[in-house]
């Protein structure tokens, strides 16, 4: 073979790599796939829970743990994709998001929706096939965040947060609903815990990106009432957190030491954002910390359960 014919396939190879590093790149925006994890998780810690308390076997329930994940991740998956089919205009104002495949093009809109809906179904269907309960935590879960959220209240009021965070707040009872019925303290409390943890959470990213939101016209807390009101309203959220590990004694002595702390810790962090002036470098410490509180809080649930 000669050197020229060498070159030749090699640059097919690169270029063929190239192409399906920028599909995996596409896709990965388009499920969010930092969200998508942090939302999966917990129904993994709600699974683990289920199993844990109820004294289930996790060999002779691998078959509703695989579906469960699987069914719970095209929900999501489906719902996230709709919000990017949905928010394309919003998308193309702000920096954060204007290389996302719908607002470049890669991915025709037409596709995106079809692949939105089609995920969507596809997991429903597949979620049918543990309990119907867990299959209802999930409709409400993509029903609140497609429909009310995203085509309803992002656009036109500050309680689109609060709103929102209702999505995530299902995710631990899917888990827990696939093994048995959710209607006991332990998924409760995880789902108050979502709640409440998403709303400083997106508080933080609202700060950060302040002047894209009002740019893009979107209404969040720091666009219409300023950060000041933002990070007093923030710190009351987070402090509603602190008595939430108590609900959750049966994990422990051990957890329940560690949740509190990274309570108090995050408590330290909101009230010092009441006298800092810094406020993006304050709200990009609130943000990785928030996002860190929730893997650890989580993951140290399903280590404790030994899952």
């Amino acid at each position: 073979m000669s050197k020229t014919s060498t070159d030749m396939i090699g640059k097919v190879t690169d270029s063929n790599q190239q192409h399906t590093t920028s599909i995996i790149s596409d896709i990965k925006s388009l499920v969010k796939g930092i969200v998508l994890i942090s939302n999966v998780l917990p129904v993994l810690t709600g699974l683990a829970l289920a199993l844990y308390f109820t004294n289930a076997s996790l060999a002779e329930n691998w078959n509703v743990i695989l579906l469960t994940l699987i069914g719970s991740t095209l929900v999501m998956a489906g719902a996230l994709m709709l919000n990017n089919w949905y928010e394309v205009d919003l998308d193309k104002e702000m920096q954060r998001t204007e290389k996302r495949p719908t607002v470049t093009g890669s991915i025709p809109l037409k596709m995106v929706l079809t692949m939105g809906i089609s995920t969507t179904i596809l997991g429903f269907i597949l979620l049918l096939f543990t309990t119907f309960e867990a299959t209802v935590y999930a409709f409400i879960g993509w029903f609140t965040y497609v429909v009310l959220y995203t085509f309803w209240s992002k656009r036109k009021y500050t309680l689109n947060t609060i709103i929102g965070s209702v999505s995530g707040a299902v995710t631990p009872l899917i888990g827990w609903a696939a093994i048995e019925s959710a209607y006991h303290v332990v998924p409760i409390v995880l789902a108050l815990i979502l709640f409440i943890w998403q709303i400083p959470h997106t508080f933080a990213i609202a700060i950060r990106r302040c002047d894209e939101y009002k740019a893009a016209g979107v209404p969040m807390l720091p666009v219409v009432c300023g950060v000041e009101v933002t990070k007093r309203q923030a710190l009351i959220y987070i402090a509603c957190l602190l008595p939430l590990p108590l609900f959750l004694t049966s994990l422990g002595t051990a957890f329940v030491v560690l949740a509190s702390l990274l309570n108090v810790g995050w408590l330290a962090l909101g009230i010092s954002g009441l006298f800092t002036k810094d406020n993006l470098k304050w709200a990009n410490r609130n943000f990785f910390y928030s996002l860190n509180y929730v893997i650890i809080l989580f993951g140290m649930m399903i280590v404790f359960t030994g899952f």
